[in-house]
């Protein structure tokens, strides 16, 4: 009994703890959580969250990838003290599957014809062969990775 006991408690401090904050099928946002770049309530866009985790376990959501961008790139402005080199875990919604994903592992569409709640968006997937066929399929310029994008090509969107 007390072993069973004591799994069960190391179970829920790991899904508690920052450790645990990884995973991809618990990001979902309240109906209270704002976007802290354009104020928007993101869980009215389920197709389009966005989130950033903090390796102290907190979790900021975005109603967009072009959003989390803006605060990624400017954290200066959007969470003072903190870096990048504090976040955890990236999380987008790949486009197709309308599900989370590392968002440091997707492949981004830039310039296509789809709009997100915010007007021109970088659009995720999880897989480079459907981000290569939306990319014909809708006009779009390019199909980039993470690492690739920068503030300038986010602010372009605008």
């Amino acid at each position: 009994m007390k072993r069973g006991a004591v799994l069960f408690l190391m179970l829920l401090l790991f899904v508690a703890s920052p450790l645990g904050a990884g995973d991809g099928a618990s990001v979902k946002p309240g109906p209270k959580d704002k976007c802290p770049v354009c104020g928007m309530f993101v869980a009215k866009y389920p197709d389009w969250v966005a989130a950033l985790t903090f390796k102290e376990g907190t979790r900021v959501f975005f109603d967009g990838v072009k959003d989390m961008l803006k605060y990624y790139f400017n954290m200066a402005k959007y969470a003072p003290g903190k870096t990048a080199a504090d976040i955890q875990a990236v999380h987008v919604t790949d486009y197709y599957r309308l599900e989370p994903m590392d968002g440091r592992r997707a492949y981004y569409v830039a310039g296509s014809d789809v709009c997100g709640p915010m007007g021109k968006e970088l659009i995720p997937f999880e897989k480079e062969a459907e981000a290569r066929e939306f990319m014909k399929d809708h006009k779009a310029r390019a199909v980039l990775r993470f690492d690739q994008i920068d503030l300038a090509l986010v602010m372009g969107l605008d």
